[in-house]
């Protein structure tokens, strides 16, 4: 299997993507860094885990959920919720719109 590479460029790429800005150094860093967790997969890849069985949850802790009931009494008429909205049309609240590169 070939070593993982990953240069000050590629960082640079997958930061533009998630929109962070990083400096020359922190790219360096980033890079060498994301090179010992590809590594660190690559060795989970090769681990015998044929007679594993899976593992969905280990606490023992189950999900506490309700009913989702109306409660009718704290609900807003659709008036009263438009009720203070500096611009409104046809029932619905008016934003203006937000668009960046």
């Amino acid at each position: 299997m070939k070593p993982n590479t990953l240069t000050p460029a590629d960082v640079d790429k997958i930061a533009k993507l998630a929109k962070i800005p990083v400096t020359e150094e922190e790219k360096k860093t980033l890079a060498a860094g994301f090179i010992k967790v590809l590594a660190v997969l690559d060795t989970l890849k090769n681990a015998d885990v044929k007679n594993v069985e899976p593992t969905h949850q280990v606490t023992g802790l189950e999900n506490v959920t309700r009913e989702d009931d109306i409660d009718a009494t704290r609900m807003f008429t659709q008036d009263q919720a438009l009720a203070n909205a500096q611009r409104k049309h046809n029932g619905y609240f008016v934003v203006d719109q937000v668009l960046e590169q």
